[in-house]
């Protein structure tokens, strides 16, 4: 995992100008046809990231997937500390699935190619900042997987999830057989990725492939109260906790000891440690430092 191992370094700004201007982000976002992207408008820090394809509730097609990296790209440069990943309320789904005519029109050798990494769902898993996703629809196949490499997924209680690939001859090719079987086990699984069908989110929860599920009345409100507990965290503390939970599925309980004490020790080296324990002694809330330009 040595070669995995974050740093505290300098990035570029992507948050609010201070003329009151877009932000990087979000200038980004303006540019691209099926994603949009707003800085701090529900919380300070948090960037909500809206898949936006409605005519074809959001399947996962070559330009979606160029845009929602190009838009990570920025974020993951900027000063945001968390992402709300969610699917437009027009297109009534988080993601429906990947575009199955892109699909019937590749041979062997062009998905090969389409399959090089980084693939979008890498690039959600790898963000350095939390992803929470706000699964406002139905999350299947490529959505469902685009979930999974999510860190939190909170949904709604009219949500359907699923991998029915197979009904299409084909199985999960986003990560799904593996991050599928890390989160609710082997058994589930291969029940969802064999038979094809789809569960509701009660089940998805009971089961552990959602954290929560809320109706009309909690779900917005929950999403952003998580993210707004998370965005009051010091920026680099949530980057290198994200990556010593995520070595947990990766390693060996061994490694995973190992990797977690040196990003411990790392972050000896921020500031912010030095003010999250001052503040805990003055009995008042931290002021944590923001990335260098």
């Amino acid at each position: 995992m040595s070669g995995d191992e974050p740093s505290v370094d300098d990035r570029e700004t992507g948050g609010p100008r201070a003329d009151g201007g877009p932000s990087t982000v979000e200038s980004v976002a303006a540019e691209c046809e099926t994603v949009d992207a707003v800085v701090g408008d529900r919380v300070e820090g948090v960037v909500t990231v809206t898949l936006n394809r409605p005519d074809a509730r959001n399947a996962l097609n070559a330009t979606l997937r160029a845009e929602l990296k190009r838009v990570l790209d920025a974020i993951e440069d900027s000063d945001a500390r968390v992402v709300v990943l969610t699917g437009s309320d027009e297109a009534k789904a988080f993601v429906a699935g990947a575009d199955v005519k892109e699909l019937r029109e590749r041979d062997m050798l062009e998905q090969r190619e389409a399959s090089k990494r980084p693939r979008v769902y890498e690039r959600v898993d790898d963000l350095r900042q939390p992803v929470i996703a706000r699964v406002n629809g139905h999350a299947l196949g490529g959505g469902c997987e685009l979930m999974q490499a999510c860190d939190v997924r909170i949904a709604h209680e009219r949500t359907k999830l699923g991998q029915p690939e197979i009904n299409l001859g084909i199985m999960p090719g986003g990560g799904g057989t593996q991050r599928l079987a890390r989160l609710v086990g082997e058994g589930h699984a291969m029940r969802l990725i064999l038979t094809g069908e789809l569960i509701s989110a009660e089940e998805a929860a009971d089961i552990g492939l959602v954290e929560e599920v809320h109706g009309d009345d909690t779900f917005d409100d929950r999403v952003y109260e998580l993210a707004e507990l998370m965005a009051t965290k010091s920026p680099v503390a949530l980057e290198f906790a994200k990556k010593a939970v995520k070595a947990a599925s990766r390693t060996d309980l061994e490694q995973g000891i190992e990797y977690e004490a040196e990003l411990f020790a790392q972050l000896f080296g921020s500031p912010d440690k030095d003010e999250g324990i001052d503040a805990f002694f003055e009995d008042r809330e931290p002021e944590w430092h923001e990335r260098e330009r």
